[in-house]
């Protein structure tokens, strides 16, 4: 049987904590930022836990982690 191999675009965007929650980045982070007000900037600053009916399908693509 052969090995499982991880999804490497998946590893770039999601990463799972000590108590096994996926933890995302929100979208809209990389640019057209500037003309948005101070608060909303700080929001895409934080990582968010995965919805858990997207949660099964990310586990699968990160065997390892």
């Amino acid at each position: 049987m052969p090995k499982i191999k991880t999804h490497k675009g998946a590893k770039a965007r999601f990463h799972i904590t000590g108590s096994g929650k996926i933890m995302r980045v929100k979208i809209g982070k990389s640019h057209l930022r500037r003309k948005k007000p101070k608060r909303v900037k700080r929001l895409y600053d934080e990582t968010i836990p995965l919805h858990p009916t997207a949660r099964q399908r990310i586990r699968r693509l990160l065997p390892g982690i």
